[in-house]
């Protein structure tokens, strides 16, 4: 595997989480949100912060973490999304619920694949010991 793939990788995998702060910090700048779903919310974003620089420094890892972690994730929204109720009573259609778990689930799982592959080729061809 060519070199330059680790920094697509690294690229999609910073773009995921910074697309998430983002939608995050806009949507507490934007509708008045409480109290504890702001540290949910900042939590989480931790985590996605984490996972996005873990495979700097350590590619196995980091890649089986982003593959873990991303498949946790999507499971666990695409499960808890079902019961989201908007404020007018309806329950977001599965058309969003899809393509937000999708969303949050592919870039990372990609990413995390790729870092797993480029550890690999280069154990392979001596040129990598960590991690």
């Amino acid at each position: 595997m060519k070199p330059w793939t680790v920094y697509g990788a690294r690229a999609l995998a910073l773009l995921w989480a910074g697309f998430w702060i983002f939608f995050f910090v806009a949507s507490v700048v934007v509708e008045p949100t409480p109290g504890r779903n702001i540290v949910l919310g900042a939590g989480v974003l931790l985590l996605f912060l984490i996972l996005v620089l873990v495979p700097w420094r350590w590619e196995a890892t980091g890649g089986v973490l982003l593959v873990v972690m991303s498949l946790l994730v999507g499971a666990i929204y695409a499960i808890t999304s079902a019961a989201i109720v908007r404020a007018d009573g309806t329950r977001l259609p599965a058309a969003i619920r899809a393509i937000t778990t999708v969303v949050f689930t592919v870039p990372p799982l990609v990413a995390g694949i790729v870092f797993l592959m480029h550890h690999r080729s280069a154990a392979a061809h001596g040129g990598l010991s960590r991690g």
